[in-house]
């Protein structure tokens, strides 16, 4: 099948979210891919990491709007994971899953349009460099194409029966330094202020923020700090991340985590707070729960969802108010490890399921 083909021309270029020559390699294929289906390209200029590329078709002002919505970064830097492979089953290599073949799939559902000489309108496509490292740039493109969009459908990948996803945690990221005082561990111990003694306890109190029943947690990934250990420890760093399911719990967490930065544990430190949230929480909605009942009603389907602890950017559409859906992408496995693989029959499945909802999106007012 030519699609795949496709695809391991896009896998066999390394795309590691800080290669932006390599990015940009694959955003110029797709560019010439999208045009040849009549799609006008926008390219979103960077210095430092890929361009952003945002494809748009004819604009039918009286007709509702569909953003789909890839990223074509990858997480493993030159030499280290590359190449694609297949077997009767298989396909292998990294983004075959997540998700340069999930933005195949949206490609070659779209070429079936203009097989069946459908006219492509209101369908428009959004590819970032950035989202790997937490779309810190791209986040505010999105958030700001957003709101010129009804539907979202985001094509990472499917779950393991083909489940598309309603919602995904929101996620932050956040950094203390603590600020102490250095003293001769046994000439001048008491002169001394504990920055790493200090952190002990700023870690145990986040950690205790945690709570599963509603799905928030707080985990501190790194601790370092101090000289030696013949030395008070001056300086200490913690970087922790929050995931939550709830808005209300994010409130909670983040007015708890102002009142532990600040409580000076040990006299004579001080803490900086910095990071925040990366993306915020995007909750299952009655709109996409009826937007999934459609979607079965128009394909004759049966269409699962479920719940991610993991965020994409779907949590950005999402967030500015966009009837979102992610998961349309093929079913795969190992994303991010050097055993990434995506299962050879998703594709088609997802292809087809996406062919007959462009078809009918265009075809019909009553997408909802």
């Amino acid at each position: 099948m030519k699609y795949f083909k496709d695809l391991k021309t896009i896998i066999d270029i390394n795309s590691y979210t800080e290669n932006k020559n390599g990015v940009d390699k694959v955003g110029e294929i797709f560019d010439a891919w999208f045009e040849e289906l009549g799609f006008k390209k926008n390219i979103h200029n960077r210095g430092s990491i890929g361009n952003h590329r945002h494809y748009s078709s004819l604009d039918d002002k009286n007709s509702k709007k569909l953003l789909l919505l890839g990223h074509i970064d990858t997480v493993f830097p030159p030499n280290k994971f590359e190449n694609y492979t297949e077997d009767d089953e298989w396909v292998y290599g990294p983004g075959v899953c997540d998700m340069k073949g999930g933005n195949i799939v949206a490609l070659e559902a779209l070429r079936n349009l203009i097989k069946k000489n459908i006219e492509i309108k209101n369908i428009d496509i959004l590819l970032v460099s950035d989202e790997e490292t937490g779309s810190d740039d791209s986040k505010y493109l999105t958030a700001k194409l957003a709101k010129d969009y009804d539907y979202c459908f985001v094509y990472e990948a499917a779950g393991k029966d083909m489940e598309v996803v309603t919602a995904r945690k929101g996620v932050g990221t956040f950094f203390i330094d603590i600020k102490g005082k250095a003293a001769h561990a046994g000439n001048n111990y008491t002169d001394g202020h504990d920055a790493n003694l200090e952190a002990s306890h700023k870690l145990q109190n986040l950690v205790q923020l945690t709570n599963l029943e509603k799905g928030t947690t707080v985990n501190v990934g790194k601790i370092d700090g101090g000289i030696g250990a013949n030395t008070i420890s001056p300086n200490a760093h913690l970087v922790f991340e929050l995931r939550y399911k709830y808005l209300d719990e994010k409130k909670r967490v983040l007015k708890e985590i102002d009142k532990i930065v600040n409580f000076e544990y040990v006299k004579g430190t001080s803490s900086i707070l910095s990071g925040g949230i990366q993306r915020d929480v995007m909750q299952t909605s009655k709109a996409s729960l009826e937007l999934i009942d459609n979607i079965q009603a128009i394909t004759k389907t049966i269409l699962k969802h479920e719940e991610r602890g993991g965020v994409s950017d779907a949590n950005i559409v999402s967030s500015c108010g966009v009837i979102t859906l992610d998961g349309f992408g093929p079913f795969g496995d190992g994303d991010h490890t050097l055993k990434e693989r995506a299962s050879r029959s998703s594709f088609k499945s997802r292809i087809d399921l996406s062919d007959k909802l462009f078809t009918y999106f265009i075809k019909n007012s009553d997408f909802n």
